[in-house]
């Protein structure tokens, strides 16, 4: 099992929107997630002032490939569907790497 941590930009406007979807996340993207191995998965919002929001997302991942599964994922109808309402919600950092949209995070610390 491996840990992630990962953050992005929230914009300030699509902060009610953001909250919306996700207290109803679709029932698909929910059962694609578990098939690409990812487990106690969390999304954290940090508001800094009133135009500054970042989200943090935590989650474990249990498979032996994870390129492939993030490809799976990533080729699946329901979860573009998903990413194409959440995605105009989200403000990703300048300085992530190339190829992110959420800016990978290094684990410091953890406790078992």
């Amino acid at each position: 099992m491996k840990r992630y941590g990962t953050v992005i930009g929230l914009r300030s406007e699509k902060l009610d929107e953001y909250r919306r979807l996700h207290a109803a996340v679709w029932p698909g993207v929910l059962k694609m997630i578990k098939a690409c191995h990812i487990r106690n998965y969390s999304i954290y919002l940090r508001h800094f002032d009133d135009e500054r929001h970042y989200l943090f997302s935590y989650f474990e991942y249990t498979g032996r490939d994870f390129a492939s599964d993030m490809a799976k994922m990533a080729a699946d109808p329901t979860t573009q569907k998903w990413w194409s309402v959440c995605m105009p919600c989200q403000n990703p950092l300048e300085n992530r790497a190339s190829g992110e949209w959420w800016a990978s995070m290094e684990e410091v610390f953890h406790l078992d």
